[in-house]
């Protein structure tokens, strides 16, 4: 059996990362979502095993230990994100390639982890100003959230050239076919 494929999307919030993701998943390809683990308290109708695995702190610092996590971050105090090991098994058994959606760190390790069997993209937004526009857009964050989110963004994206693939969405058509491109790319491989 052939090893198990991965593709990896990175990129600052606001930058439509998700968006291409979700076209992605509409375009008749092999892929399968990679469903993080969290350790913040479900939101609204979020369900285990659907938008995450909640898991509580302490469950989140044995996985740790055990060594059960592709990559994990601490965002802040107890509070962490990761992807656990055993989704790209689960993926892999239905013959799907794992699609994740991780920061910039956490898709380096997967690449290191990995090499060559990881595809990984990173969303680049056409310039700061216009991702402050988009998250102004937005209406969801406060102005203080908004300076840290672009404050994040301009560190996540000195990252860029460590990615396989940088694609600049500069208008998203454009940029959902240059990513349905390159991941048809790698899977034909």
């Amino acid at each position: 059996m052939e090893q198990a494929k991965l593709i990896v999307f990175s990129a600052p919030s606001g930058s439509g990362k998700s968006t291409i993701i979700h076209y992605l998943m509409q375009q008749g390809l092999p892929l399968e979502f990679s469903i993080s683990a969290t350790s913040r308290p479900p939101r609204g109708q979020e369900q285990h095993g659907v938008e995450y695995y909640f898991l509580s702190p302490e469950e989140f610092r044995e996985h740790i230990a055990q060594g059960d996590f592709l990559e994990y971050e601490e965002v802040y105090p107890d509070r962490f994100y990761g992807t656990l090991k055993s989704e790209v098994g689960r993926i892999g058994a239905k013959g799907k390639v794992c699609i994740f959606d991780v920061d910039v760190k956490g898709g380096l390790n997967i690449k290191r982890m990995y090499q060559d069997r990881a595809l990984t993209v990173f969303i680049m937004p056409p310039s700061v100003d216009e991702l402050r526009r988009r998250l102004e857009g937005r209406g969801t964050d406060a102005r203080e959230v908004i300076e840290q989110r672009l404050a994040k963004a301009e560190y996540e994206m000195s990252f860029a050239s460590q990615f396989d693939t940088v694609i600049v969405n500069d208008e998203l058509s454009v940029a959902q076919q240059k990513a349905l491109e390159t991941v048809s790319g790698f899977l034909a491989r």
